[in-house]
């Protein structure tokens, strides 16, 4: 196969990553005010959709992080090829796929990892990978990140519920409305720029950008639009957790929850760590809710999505490096690939419809939980 169709390839698959990453973890900022009646379901897809699009193009430290850190550069230059970043991006996008159907809040950013280490390690070995970036940037973060923006939320739940009264719930909901955008904004300046890193990757790899090098800003405007245009599918059945799932989220908590992930992802994006927004997000919902009380976090949904934390590297790795054996066949190889990738994407999607969640439905949980009137939340808390 060519190599400019490989990388042609390559491009458009990790644009798709890009649009699945969106609507994987449009609940990041959204689930929360959605939860809470803040936003209406639609709306909040929408701002979150275009805020997505403006981060996208205010850092690219995290982008320089994946296209000149992660995966070392021997002596004929960097120690992937176009065909194994194809086989990390079918793995990311399978694992995205199936926790997108499980309704598991993951990792988009360790699946892209993974499937990009998974490949790299079968196609080359495992001195491609860089330990130092691996450890430092993104497993360092991985443990961190979310129990410091749990903590945060935590602290910050007291307080809310300290100086909330009675009339300030409201108030609180207005609030939801500027701190979810913010969650929004950092999230385009975290997440956005892993498949621009990808991409240029992948142009370096190829030998058509130099070695080092940020990327261009076709680059930029491309993956921008791409999360843009998944943040506005949705991705419900993710929103239906975190906002619903792992525990019933009140005003103060949501505001809470999303101040303390907006200051972790912003912080990470500076400093040029991969971290995982969902993780954040999830980490700070938990922590609000323990804020608020110990009974209210639902501790078995809250036990799947770590253990979905615990195993996406992994997993998409494995499933990365058994598209990069099957790649190794050359042009027939890449076309099984594609064809057991979009086999495998219909599916899950086709089982989905069997109990689709929309916006409609999408604060609607399969099993009752016993609300909180509004009057009790502040007394509650007290």
């Amino acid at each position: 196969m060519e190599l400019s169709l490989v990388v042609v390839l390559v491009i458009g698959l990790a644009l798709f990553f890009d649009f699945t990453n969106g609507f994987h973890d449009t609940a990041n900022a959204m689930a929360t005010p959605i939860a809470t009646g803040a936003l209406k379901p639609k709306l909040a897809v929408a701002l979150a959709a275009v805020l997505n699009l403006v981060g996208a193009f205010l850092s690219t430290e995290v982008a320089k992080t994946i296209s000149g850190g992660l995966i070392r550069e021997g002596d004929g230059g960097v120690l992937i090829t176009p065909e194994m970043i194809f086989a990390g991006l079918i793995g990311a996008i399978v694992w995205n796929m199936i926790t997108w159907l499980l309704g598991l809040p993951s990792s988009s950013s360790h699946a892209l990892f993974g499937g990009l280490i998974g490949a790299a390690v079968v196609g080359v070995g495992f001195h491609a990978i860089d330990a130092g970036v691996l450890l430092s940037k993104i497993v360092l973060p991985a443990f961190f990140a979310p129990v410091i923006a749990g903590v945060i939320a935590f602290i910050a739940t007291k307080l809310a519920y300290r100086v909330a009264g009675r009339g300030s719930l409201e108030g609180y909901k207005r609030g939801q409305i500027f701190t979810s955008s913010l969650v929004a904004l950092a999230h385009g300046t975290n997440d956005a720029q892993k498949t621009m890193g990808v991409i240029t990757l992948t142009l370096i790899a190829t030998g058509a950008q130099a070695a080092g090098t940020g990327p261009e800003f076709w680059v930029i405007a491309t993956c921008a639009l791409a999360i843009a245009l998944g943040t506005y599918t949705g991705g419900w059945r993710i929103i239906r957790t975190l906002g619903t799932g792992i525990t019933q989220v009140t005003p103060p908590q949501g505001f809470a929850a999303e101040a303390s992930t907006t200051a972790t992802i912003l912080a990470s994006s500076h400093l040029g760590f991969a971290l995982s927004t969902t993780q954040v997000a999830s980490g700070s919902v938990i922590g609000s809710g323990l804020g608020r009380d110990r009974k209210a976090v639902r501790w078995r949904v809250a036990g799947r999505i770590a253990i979905a934390w615990l195993i996406t590297l992994p997993a998409s790795a494995c499933v990365a490096g058994l598209a990069e054996l099957v790649a190794r066949m050359g042009t027939i190889g890449i076309v099984l690939d594609a064809l057991a990738g979009v086999g495998l994407i219909l599916t899950m999607y086709l089982i989905s419809r069997r109990n689709a969640v929309g916006h409609e439905n999408v604060n609607l949980r399969p099993v009752p939980v016993s609300p909180v009137p509004e009057a009790n939340i502040v007394e509650e808390a007290r």
